[in-house]
């Protein structure tokens, strides 16, 4: 059975053999994916490779500064042949929604990610689920292709670390992670700028959705989780999108008291989403795993259909069980 590995050389193998490739970010993308992706791009271009890039959903305006963002397409099938579909950051195969259409118009299938819960879907697999961020693996790929680094890939690069290390506050973060932002410091990384653009700077859309999702926090599991709901009227009633929502779900883990947070809210095409986290030594992704989810032992998501009601009791209980079970944090 192939194990979950980070397997550098086998992805080299795959980018040298191939001329055109698609290159996959994950549906309601993050920092990580699309600074994977971007990164990718810039990296494939350098080598003389034909590289496009590919979501299933809107690119976050946040995130609109990245070089090359402008570049996604949703695909409808149409698209290429490629010599290589190459996935960032994509947990598994229904994480790319739409994108698996490429699977079908590609003569081979590569991926790049980190989650501890990827079931290694593709042909030739680099998984590590002790990296922080997909992006940290990508440097390493760099490295593997001979390729160098410049400011355009390091503003990419951090984006991803330090999206998904939470601005290096999250138990994932290592010594690794701080080696690596030193060296992308190097070469005139502009951390200031995306420190603002990254963790300061909200929209009004993402305030008012904010106070919705405040205004319906309650606590259960004898106050250790955190619960906040948002429907579809509290979207629309804020002119907010579904990536507004990303970060909210931190507020009830910083409440006092809570080990566990989720959030929940209904989506256009009728199905529930639940962003989970815990703090450590609380974990989720096998609670995400049940309902058909994944992710990360202290960040992990869910896609449910039913009612939000209906939903959010059937995680809110799993949740509970587990702490009963676990016993209460010392």
């Amino acid at each position: 059975m192939e194990m979950r590995k980070p397997n550098p050389d086998a992805i080299a193998r795959c980018i040298r053999k191939a001329r055109t490739i698609a290159v996959v970010s994950h549906v309601n993308p993050d920092g990580d994916t699309l600074g994977s992706a971007t990164a990718m791009r810039l990296i494939l271009q350098k080598m003389g490779k034909e590289a496009a890039l590919f979501c299933d959903g809107k690119i976050p305006d946040q995130l609109a500064f990245l070089p090359g963002a402008e570049t996604f397409r949703v695909p409808t099938g149409a698209e290429g042949p490629f010599d290589l579909m190459l996935a960032v950051d994509v947990s598994d195969v229904k994480r790319m929604g739409c994108c698996a259409l490429l699977m079908e118009r590609s003569a081979k299938t590569a991926q790049i990610d980190h989650h501890p819960t990827n079931p290694l879907f593709m042909e030739t697999n680099s998984v590590d689920g002790d990296a922080p961020a997909t992006c940290m693996m990508i440097r390493e790929q760099m490295k593997t292709l001979g390729v160098e680094m410049d400011r355009d890939i390091a503003v990419c690069l951090y984006t991803g670390i330090s999206t998904d290390t939470g601005n290096y506050a999250f138990s994932c973060t290592n010594a690794k992670a701080f080696r690596l932002t030193g060296e992308l410091m190097e070469h005139h990384l502009p951390l200031a700028e995306l420190n603002r653009i990254l963790f300061r700077v909200k929209s009004r859309e993402q305030i008012r959705l904010l106070g919705k999702a405040l205004q319906s926090l309650t606590f259960r599991g004898k106050g250790r989780i955190a619960v906040m709901k948002l429907t579809l009227r509290d979207f629309a009633a804020c002119g907010a999108l579904s990536e507004h929502a990303d970060t909210i779900v931190n507020y009830g883990m910083d409440t006092q008291g809570t080990e566990m947070a989720v959030l929940a809210r209904e989506s256009e095409d009728g199905n529930v989403k639940f962003s989970l986290r815990a703090k450590e030594p609380r974990q989720v992704d096998e609670i995400a795993a049940a309902f058909g989810g994944g992710g990360h032992p202290q960040a992990s998501g869910i896609t449910m259909e039913g009612t939000l009601d209906e939903a959010v009791e059937k995680v809110v209980c799993a949740m509970e069980k587990y702490l009963d079970e676990t016993g209460r944090q010392e």
